[in-house]
């Protein structure tokens, strides 16, 4: 699963990257494996993605968003 298939207000946790596809401004700014992500918002043409990443707020494309997996986390 990659944060492109996250619905609106599920969350997950980062895992591996190993595309070198990623920014490296994506990685500054927290998008790093074990890391909690929330899909906040989703634009009306469905791209760019509004994320949530450990306090940090963004927006990234959904095809930057396919190279990022992540596990789910179920509701509490």
């Amino acid at each position: 699963m990659t944060v492109a298939n996250l619905k609106k207000g599920q969350k997950a946790i980062i895992g591996e990257m190993t595309s070198q596809d990623i920014p490296l401004k994506l990685l500054e700014m927290g998008c790093l494996p074990g890391n909690h992500v929330e899909l906040i918002q989703i634009a009306p043409f469905r791209d760019p993605l509004y994320l949530n990443i450990n306090d940090t707020y963004l927006s990234i494309r959904k095809e930057t968003a396919k190279l990022i997996n992540v596990e789910l986390i179920e509701d509490e």
